[in-house]
């Protein structure tokens, strides 16, 4: 017999978690114990059990040793109901375990993560997604680990040869910081995640307030959908990090579209973010905003399209909170800062004016709420095993430091607990909770009369509001342009003569970083919360963005792409019109 599967039981407890930075040093620290009532679960030790052995004994035939190995287990269970016109079109609930594996060959100053100059990105691809045994089956679970961690130390192996080579026939590296930065290990169990919500009662609630839709013949596509995430992550390391975590995440999403006359296919949404089943909206509040979601969409129908248009513009909080993530956030992003495919905008920056004296940034993973409002970035240990922490990134307007994996980069040698990803990815440093805070802030009726002010000063007829943003993208290779797209989805005329607010439509905000950065001057006293899902090289993971409005003395803007077919031809069934016209029966 190999060996035994081991069912640990751990001696350590946890319950309140001390917010302590981990730090870098030459010589490994004993892992931190955080004190709780709540026992590790048996697949703790099954990792543990598995991840030791290897340790011991996986050796290749010329000597090399993975230095450090990393287990992770998301036990993930998440239901989706979607109803639609009154009716249910989704109701599931999937439960699934998905494996990483981070295996390193080499030491912490050089490993197989080491960027191959000319084949791609500084990391390793990830493990792959792995599917883990939802029973506690040590046979099942130990044949899994052994088999993929063998795959995985062959892989390593052989990507070390190559990066040995690479590093002879290349030119002299700029960025010599190492590979993985040496931190504190912690040790931390809660309850694994559970949820009491009442899918039935909110299938139900789902199918009332869908049916409002009926009321909107010219609404073409329209749902109101429930999504939820219950789930546990369990991580233990070769450093000592014995980690088991819950989170629980809930949305409400409402949407409708429709096609204007000229071919625009129009989307409109709103949502509701909650951690817990009590911060759920009651089904008053679910009815109020799908109407207006409905409303929207078919002001948009009738607006004016947008033309090309260079001026000042109002970015109102949650649009200024996207138009942040997407074309600043990314940039500090500190893998960004090593990889020598990337624009690395800001890798010469640190202690430099990067925005206006008036505007500071932090990011705070540890912040759970902004009022009343969850924020999805919110975490308490990173996908590495980090601590999450909260630290200025900006400080009246001067670049403090980047977000940090344990991926050192010139001059940030430690991680800030911002290494994230999706199961099966590899962890690249992330954003979470990106807080903009100002010392210049007016009210938002100020802020508007400064718009129209900006209007006559540069003779510009009107001005822009960015009411709402759905999201958008940034080029941040340095093989294309350093250049960003944000897709507002309701964007206002602001008159300078004083004429009511246009609402228009089709318009695609566009610019490159650094310029739009010195073109703020003001914002609002209005703070608000942005919600999302961010995607990139990692994968999707959950991100918040707390802004105020914004006012830019000059933004640019841009036609949005537009289909050329038409409306449907005949009239909707649900159409007042369709007896006129004979179709659809009674």
């Amino acid at each position: 017999m190999r060996r035994l599967f081991l069912l640990l039981c751990f001696s350590e407890v946890v319950g309140s978690l001390l917010l302590v930075p981990s730090k870098a040093s030459d010589e490994e620290s004993a892992p931190r114990v955080h004190e709780s009532v709540v026992a590790p679960a048996p697949l703790m030790g099954l990792l543990l059990g598995e991840l030791t052995y290897s340790m011991e004994n996986l050796v290749s035939e010329d000597g090399a040793k993975p230095y450090y190995l990393a287990y992770t287990v998301y036990d993930e269970e998440s239901s989706i109901v979607m109803a639609t016109l009154g009716a249910l079109g989704r109701h599931s609930t999937t439960r699934n375990r998905k494996l990483s594996i981070d295996l390193r060959v080499g030491d912490y100053r050089l490993d197989n993560t080491h960027q191959l100059r000319g084949g791609g990105r500084s990391q390793a691809s990830g493990s792959g997604n792995i599917s883990l045994a939802i029973d506690d089956n040590p046979e099942s679970i130990g044949h899994t680990l052994w088999y993929h961690t063998d795959k995985n130390f062959r892989r390593a192996t052989k990507r070390m040869t190559q990066i040995t080579t690479d590093l002879k026939v290349k030119v002299e590296e700029e960025d010599k910081s190492d590979d993985f930065s040496r931190e504190t290990a912690h040790v931390y169990y809660e309850a694994p995640a559970t949820s009491d919500l009442d899918l039935k009662l909110w299938a139900d609630r789902l199918r009332r307030v869908s049916a409002i839709a009926r009321e909107y013949p010219l609404v073409y596509n329209s749902s109101v959908t429930l999504g939820t995430h219950v789930g546990t992550r369990y991580l233990v390391t070769s450093e000592g990090a014995r980690l088991q975590t819950a989170e629980t995440r809930y949305r409400v999403t409402m949407s409708a579209g429709t096609k204007a006359e000229d071919g625009m296919d129009l989307e409109q949404s709103d949502d509701f973010n909650a951690a817990l089943v009590g911060g759920l909206p009651s089904e008053a509040e679910v009815e109020k905003a799908f109407r207006g979601v409905l409303d929207q969409v078919l002001a948009l129908r009738e607006a004016p399209l947008a033309e090309p248009y260079i001026g000042p513009a109002i970015l109102r909080n949650r649009a200024s909170g996207v138009f942040f993530h997407e074309i600043f956030g990314h940039r500090i992003e500190g893998h960004r800062q090593k990889d020598v495919t990337e624009g690395q905008t800001f890798t010469k920056k640190l202690n430099q004016s990067v925005l206006p004296e008036f505007i500071s940034i932090l990011s705070d993973p540890t912040k759970r709420r902004f009022g009343d409002i969850d924020l999805r970035g919110f975490y308490r240990f990173d996908d590495e095993g980090v601590v999450a922490q909260r630290f200025p990134l900006v400080d009246q307007g001067v670049l403090k430091t980047f977000l940090m994996s344990r991926t050192p980069v010139e001059n940030v040698p430690a991680s800030n607990g911002h290494g994230r990803r999706q199961p099966g990815k590899a962890v690249v440093s992330r954003q979470s909770n990106l807080i903009v805070e100002s010392s210049k802030q007016v009210s938002f009726e100020k802020l508007r009369s400064l718009l129209v002010e900006e209007c006559k000063k540069q003779d510009k007829p009107y001005g822009l509001l960015f009411e709402d943003i759905s999201g958008g993208f940034t080029t941040t290779s340095r093989r294309g342009p350093q250049s960003f797209k944000v897709l507002p989805i309701v964007v206002y005329k602001i008159f300078a003569d004083g004429k009511p607010d246009e609402l228009i439509r089709g318009a695609d905000i566009v610019g490159t970083p650094l310029t739009c950065f010195e073109k703020i001057t003001h914002t609002g006293d209005d703070v608000d919360v942005f919600n999302g899902t961010c995607g990139a090289e990692s994968g999707w993971v959950p991100v918040s963005a707390v802004s105020p409005s914004i006012l830019v003395s000059t933004i640019e803007i841009e036609k949005r792409t537009r289909e050329q077919s038409r409306p449907p031809i005949l009239p909707p069934p649900l159409s007042d019109v369709k007896q006129a016209a004979g179709g659809h029966g009674e």
